[in-house]
């Protein structure tokens, strides 16, 4: 699929598991910028698993500047009981640092909403670290809207073991 984006020489592609290893390399690209890498465990098999495997848990698109690839998005539905319909929601996007102030994230960013649309999607949404102003700023000018009113919560390792009875 080549986006109708605006920016000539740029289309986006959906994911092969041929691309494992660059999906794994935009995602370390990320967690470097988000300041933590540490915190990037996954694996090409873990993502070939979740991503191509007998269950796929998520989608990805790859960004493609004059055939280099420069983006990447992945995400996956979730569901809103309140709407009665699912919702689609965006865990990564990332643009490689030398390609940012393109509109690469625009262009992702709404190929993503007429995904939900044509999926019936009542809402598309995304998490952003509060300190990353940039991102906020390019969010709120495309109109999305800072859900300050919840506060996210997180069970991981020994916590979500316990939790589930294991510990």
């Amino acid at each position: 699929m080549t986006a109708n984006s605006g920016l000539p020489n740029f289309r986006l592609e959906p994911a092969t598991e041929n691309d494992v290893p660059l999906i794994l390399s935009f995602i370390r690209g990320l967690a470097e910028y988000e300041r933590l890498l540490d915190q990037a465990v996954a694996t090409e098999e873990s993502l070939r698993q979740t991503l191509f495997g007998e269950r796929r848990y998520a989608e990805v698109l790859i960004g493609y500047y004059e055939n280099e690839p420069v983006a990447f998005a992945l995400y996956f539905h979730n569901y809103s009981t309140f709407l009665g319909k699912p919702g689609l929601y965006l865990e990564d996007l990332f643009v490689k640092p030398h390609m940012r102030g393109k509109g690469i994230g625009k262009i992702i960013l709404r190929h993503l909403a007429r995904i939900a649309k044509e999926r019936g999607c009542g809402r598309f949404e995304w998490w952003v670290l509060d300190w990353n102003e940039p991102s906020i700023a390019f969010y709120k000018s495309l109109g999305a809207v800072p859900m300050d009113e919840w506060t996210v919560f997180r069970v991981t390792g020994d916590a979500l073991d316990k939790l589930a009875g294991d510990a």
